[in-house]
């Protein structure tokens, strides 16, 4: 069984970053593709983006240039670095993993088998 928390997440401004961490367990983190997913109060959970294992990304249209996805394979964290943030970024996001050998970036949300507690980003106009 995989566990993965998410932490990072706060109350911060209109413009302003915050970066969140996923660290998730498991002797063979290298090999998780991971992702980052949110969802916001009375709307569904969205793709915001995602790495594979060799470190290819990608991201949803909504967060391109702002937002960076990467990871520390020696810590087994995955970190989201968030920029130039806008109220409507203000959701509950979530840190998801699966194993995965084929270098892929999966979007899909039921692509992924362990999923994190979720940790709260509001952003203040």
């Amino acid at each position: 069984q995989v566990q993965v928390v998410e932490s990072g997440g706060g109350l911060v401004q209109a413009g302003g970053s915050l970066r969140l961490s996923c660290a998730a367990s498991g002797r063979t983190f290298s090999s998780y593709a991971m992702g980052w997913f949110r969802q916001a109060p009375g709307k569904e959970r969205e793709f915001v983006a995602g790495i594979s294992w060799s470190g290819g990304n990608t991201y949803a249209d909504s967060v391109k240039g702002r937002f960076t996805i990467s990871r520390d394979n020696a810590k087994n964290t995955v970190y989201l670095q968030m920029n130039s943030l806008k109220p409507e970024d203000t959701a509950v996001y979530y840190c998801a993993a699966r194993t995965s050998r084929g270098g892929l970036v999966y979007k899909v949300e039921t692509s992924y088998d362990y999923w994190g507690q979720g940790t709260q980003v509001t952003v203040s106009s």
